[in-house]
């Protein structure tokens, strides 16, 4: 399934600073990120619960917030990009 991952980490705090790096690590174990606090990823639905938990267990729920979408298909037919686009198709041949 294609999913967004969207999160706002409150940085205030050293430990608010350490959950955003977390969270990111987290996120990126499982997709790419396209924007500061964006990623966009594809998993089954196994790995779909094991990242959903991994970021409720980091995140502090008082304080940060986390918002996951899920697309109803590829990612091609709904996400519309304007400017710069830092997604990297891996199913597709790689040429540098």
């Amino acid at each position: 399934m294609y999913i967004l991952v969207t999160y706002d980490v409150n940085t205030e705090t050293k430990a608010g600073r350490r959950r955003l790096r977390q969270v990111a690590v987290i996120c990126k174990d499982f997709g790419q990120r396209v924007q500061f606090s964006v990623f966009e990823c594809q998993v089954e639905p196994a790995r779909y619960e094991e990242m959903k938990h991994r970021l409720t267990k980091t995140m502090n729920p008082d304080e940060d917030s986390l918002r996951i979408y899920r697309l109803p298909g590829q990612r091609e037919q709904h996400i519309e990009t304007y400017g710069v686009d830092r997604y990297v198709s891996f199913e597709e041949p790689l040429i540098f």
